[in-house]
């Protein structure tokens, strides 16, 4: 499974200088309290990762990304996907030892958390940086690709703000978090049966089958995607081109039509056309007709990938027609 928006996209919007000014200062005044006090100010490995609420967002999240980056982990009991990505993250950040701190916030209990980052499906991680957020990745995905994102937020915390983390006492906790095996998802064989019928042409069976992973687990990235490209060649599966072709061109303002050949253009390799095709029928519809082609598009566009530049450009284009 790829993982969905593992970049630093967006991180431009962190270098104000009116915030990272504010996040040394706070840093500062963190650390010149805890001299004050007369403590060293270092914390335990345990305390690297927390559990995070509503309640505590801003204490525990926002008063801290003035000191080190907070990666935040939404995940949820039910999310197997959650269940490997988990440890592994939270191994990674002991093994950073306070370069960055992992919250970890279940989307069950915090629904407005949820609402307010926009999470649309679990596992997603996300970074706040002297107070501001960024995404990081969406779904589970491979170590050193986790590793290269989380090596990136580090740089960008320290370059632009100075952050350099907490100072860890490896030695205050004998009971820090320690690397635990990755579960093996429930869902594997089935995942794996499905991509196979898909490779055979048994459409039928694997449209069922990523069904059946989205049923006990809703957020499932790769079965989302699978789903969508199993049904998108499902419908394509008998139509005659030509016929198909004639008559998107001599009925512009039939929608069936023009979804038809939209679902034929993305198979046959023409995304961009497929997306302005249903750009463009979505400007001429109204009411009923235009939603059933938006939704198709927004079908289209998880075929594709939201991390593609024409998804990207056709999300703008939709944006402008419709408001």
């Amino acid at each position: 499974m790829q993982p969905r928006n593992m970049s630093m996209s967006g991180v431009v919007d962190l270098a104000a200088v009116k915030a990272a000014g504010e996040a040394r200062a706070k840093a500062e005044q963190a650390r010149a309290e805890a001299a004050r006090q007369g403590g060293s100010g270092a914390v335990s490995p345990a305390s690297l990762v927390i559990d995070v609420d509503e309640a505590g967002f801003e204490r525990d999240v926002l008063q801290r990304s003035a000191e080190v980056p907070v990666v935040l982990d939404f995940w949820a009991e039910w999310c197997q996907p959650c269940k490997q990505l988990g440890p592994l993250l939270e191994r990674l950040t002991v093994e950073y030892g306070g370069r960055i701190l992992l919250a970890k916030i279940d989307v069950d209990a915090n629904q407005m958390l949820m609402q307010q980052f926009g999470i649309q499906g679990i596992p997603a991680v996300f970074a706040v940086v002297a107070g501001q957020a960024l995404p990081l990745f969406q779904g589970a995905a491979p170590e050193p690709q986790i590793r290269a994102t989380l090596d990136q937020l580090i740089q960008v915390a320290e370059e632009r703000f100075g952050l350099t983390g907490l100072t860890v006492d490896a030695d205050a906790d004998a009971e820090a978090p320690v690397a635990r095996e990755a579960p093996a998802g429930p869902y594997d064989g089935l995942l794996e049966a499905a991509a196979q019928a898909l490779d055979s042409g048994d459409l039928g069976g694997a449209v069922q089958a990523y069904k059946n992973v989205l049923t006990d687990d809703p957020g499932n990235t790769e079965a989302k995607l699978g789903l969508a490209q199993a049904e998108l060649l499902q419908r394509v599966q008998g139509m005659d081109p030509q016929q198909v072709r004639k008559e998107a061109a001599e009925h512009p303002a039939e929608v069936r039509a023009q979804i038809a050949a939209a679902d034929l253009d993305l198979v046959g390799g023409h995304v961009e056309d497929a997306f302005g095709r249903l750009v463009e029928t979505v400007r001429r519809t109204a009411g009923e007709d235009r939603e059933t082609v938006r939704l198709r598009l927004l079908e289209l566009f998880e075929v594709v990938g939201a991390d593609d530049p024409r998804v990207t450009k056709a999300r703008q284009a939709l944006a402008r027609v419709l408001f």
